[in-house]
């Protein structure tokens, strides 16, 4: 079974008010460490009168990094929390600092936690989040008595045609879904006599947002 993989495309930012402490979520995408500490030396800067930067991020593919921080907050009453908002959600490449405006009442350590935690999941509600797929993009070649039939074939099974080129014959630059490729290049093979030309399938990642294809990454 694929695991969900998502990541932040638009960072945003939430704001929570408990008991007049103010709880500001900045969530921000992050592709290494090093991208992610220098989103929290800027925050650190912007927001330098702020009792705590507390802050955790997730980094690579299978979350090979993950560093969180109460920063002097109770123990396990912000960074972790905040790391387990970004862990539910099945994100990574991703940072997130709560900066805390202290309101002078004490909140106990589950009304940190809770503060904290509704923070992330407001800044994540202002970002755009999307959900990775790992793909195949194939060059089909194909004569023009057959494209009607390819494309009736990828339309019905949901796939994306990323470019068209009609010369003297059809060039179809198409994405498919990895673990689908196999049985859809039999499907098409099938319904234009074995006439189809396919190129050697380069693995990608990609995304949809809103009906538009994003291309992430192309895997070596």
């Amino acid at each position: 079974m694929e695991l969900k993989s998502c990541t932040v495309y638009r960072g945003g930012q939430g704001e929570v008010i408990e008991k007049k402490s103010r709880f500001i979520a900045t969530i921000e995408p992050a592709a290494s460490e090093d991208e992610a500490l220098r989103v929290l030396e800027r925050l650190r800067k912007k927001y330098w009168d702020a009792s705590h930067h507390c802050y955790a991020y997730i980094i690579g593919q299978e979350n090979s990094l993950m560093r969180c921080s109460d920063d002097g907050e109770p123990a396990q009453t912000a960074g972790r929390p905040i790391l387990d908002v970004l862990t539910g959600a099945s994100l990574h490449n991703v940072i997130v600092v709560v900066t805390r405006y202290f309101g002078g009442t004490l909140l106990g350590t589950g009304g940190l936690v809770r503060a904290y935690s509704r923070a992330v999941q407001e800044g994540l509600a202002q970002s755009v989040v999307i959900e990775k797929h790992p793909g195949y993009q194939v060059i089909l070649t194909c004569d023009y008595t057959d494209v009607g039939k390819i494309q009736y074939l990828l339309a019905q099974n949901g796939i994306s045609t990323l470019n068209s080129v009609y010369t003297d014959t059809v060039t179809l630059q198409v994405l498919f879904p990895r673990n689908s490729f196999p049985s859809r290049k039999a499907d098409i093979m099938e319904a234009t006599g074995g006439r189809t030309g396919f190129s050697e399938p380069v693995p990608v990642t990609y995304a949809d947002l809103e009906g538009e294809i994003l291309l992430l990454d192309q895997e070596m």
